[in-house]
């Protein structure tokens, strides 16, 4: 194992063995600033077309050849020259007047072939000397085929040269398979970033119910989901124990030998646990003895206060998630989301403004995030949200930014949509009811209570 550097090789930022480890963490605005502005966007590059869906085209798709490259036939059936009965030959045979031969769909069509009778509209017969004729028959048409009928020509839906997409576009399915028809293996599309997962925890159990002093894994679960919700590319996932060199090894490994990944390094690696300063906790030791440094190092909100963001010498960033499910949704959707867009050419996330439901005290120099419920168009505390549960966050409509100050009932407070949510709605004039005609709102049904209505009850 290689020795912890010194003092005099520490980076800045990064407190070492004996040293105090107070110091003022970032406000929840900062902390997603500085994860947006620590970041730039990944430029273009090639990628094979199975990675290229849902990412924007930086080069425009061209046909690299005719489109279809050659005659060929749309229907399984029969090649023919003229009009029948016809005079079968070998398949591939020049086909002379009154001759045809058989052929599939996309077969070419050979030369001198000028039409494609379909199976259903041919019958076989005899001539008079008992030799083999094709004739039209079954489900035919009069004068079917026409000269051209069922025919692919070449070029028919695009020359070379021609485009076929432009380039901005956020490539679809679709738009896979023309690249792939023209002749594409890979595109050149707008950078995205790769994430690894670093999963730890020696007490994690991966299936069944756990007993006492184990727990089940959710982060192997939820996180390659909500990555690629947030912009960025699922690159694999580790699982290491709680020792400081396995954390090591694992941060030194730029490819690590996973064969879920891709295969080259990531740009970003987020890692479970070991976010904390005990003894146990060895994140911050693992990012200094690699050189790195500390971009967010713990945020003055709760769930989510141990949260760090560190940026290592060759350009990886690493994103230290607390151990606990909830509070590391919570600092995902602080750093990760913020860190994500800046890397994948986006914006800094939307934050607007909804009404609380419910009166919440102060909680002096922290913000808390505050899973919630729209009900009647306000804001409700949901419930099941202590350390640990994520069943209230399994049901919510989008999280509450309340500021260390506390906030009134009916009071505005910035709140974010989760990563897998829609946006948040927030009722308009248009949508508050009526009053009744010829009644006013007052006279209608009982008189309106005083100050906003608490409709948290209604979670219970």
């Amino acid at each position: 194992m290689t020795e912890a550097p010194g003092p005099e090789a520490a980076s800045p930022g990064l407190p070492q063995e004996g040293q105090d480890h107070h110091h003022l963490d970032h406000t929840w605005q900062e902390a997603r600033r500085a994860a947006f502005d620590a970041a730039t966007p990944i430029p273009p590059g090639p990628v094979p077309l199975q990675h290229a869906l849902g990412r924007k085209l930086e080069e425009d798709i061209a046909a690299r050849q005719d489109m279809p490259h050659y005659a060929s036939s749309a229907m399984d059936g029969w090649a023919v020259n003229g009009s029948g009965p016809w005079i079968l030959v070998e398949p591939g045979t020049r086909l002379a007047p009154h001759q045809a031969s058989p052929i599939v769909t996309g077969g070419v069509i050979p030369p001198g072939g000028k039409a494609v009778l379909r199976s259903e509209s041919a019958v076989l017969a005899e001539d008079e000397d008992g030799l083999p004729l094709l004739v039209t028959g079954g489900t035919a048409r009069p004068g079917e085929p026409r000269n051209g009928q069922h025919v692919r020509r070449a070029g028919e839906e695009a020359h070379e040269g021609d485009l076929l997409v432009p380039s901005g576009v956020i490539l679809n399915p679709a738009h896979l398979a023309l690249a792939a028809l023209a002749g594409y293996d890979e595109l050149q599309v707008q950078g995205k970033p790769l994430v690894r997962l670093l999963l730890t925890g020696a007490e994690v159990v991966m299936h069944g119910v756990p007993e006492p002093g184990k727990v089940r894994d959710t982060f192997g679960h939820q996180l390659p989901a909500v990555v690629g919700m947030l912009g960025g590319i699922p690159g694999g996932q580790q699982r290491i124990g709680d020792s400081y060199e396995e954390w090591l090894g694992a941060l030194e490994d730029v490819v690590p030998d996973d064969p879920a990944g891709p295969g080259q390094p990531a740009d970003v690696v987020i890692t479970t646990g070991g976010t904390g300063r005990s003894g146990t906790d060895h994140l911050r030791r693992a990012v200094a003895e690699l050189g790195g440094r500390l971009v967010v190092d713990g945020v003055a909100m709760r769930p989510g206060h141990p949260a760090v963001l560190a940026e290592l010498p060759d350009g990886r960033f690493v994103l230290g998630l607390p151990g606990n499910p909830l509070a590391a949704m919570m600092a995902l959707c602080t750093l990760g989301a913020p860190l994500l867009a800046a890397l994948g050419h986006g914006n800094l996330p939307a934050v607007q403004e909804v009404a609380s439901g419910a009166l919440i005290e102060p909680d002096p120099g922290r913000t808390r995030l505050m899973p919630f419920r729209l009900l009647y168009g306000m804001a409700a505390p949901a419930q099941h949200t202590g350390p640990g549960m994520m069943r209230g966050l399994a049901t919510a409509d989008g999280v509450m930014v309340v500021p260390p100050h506390g906030v009134q009932l009916g009071e505005q407070v910035p709140a974010f949509a989760l990563p897998w949510g829609p946006p948040i709605a927030v009722p308009t004039d248009r949508d508050k009811p009526k009053p009744r005609s010829g009644r006013t709102s007052r006279q209608a049904g009982k008189p309106a209570p005083k100050g906003p209505v608490d409709w948290s009850a209604l979670l219970d």
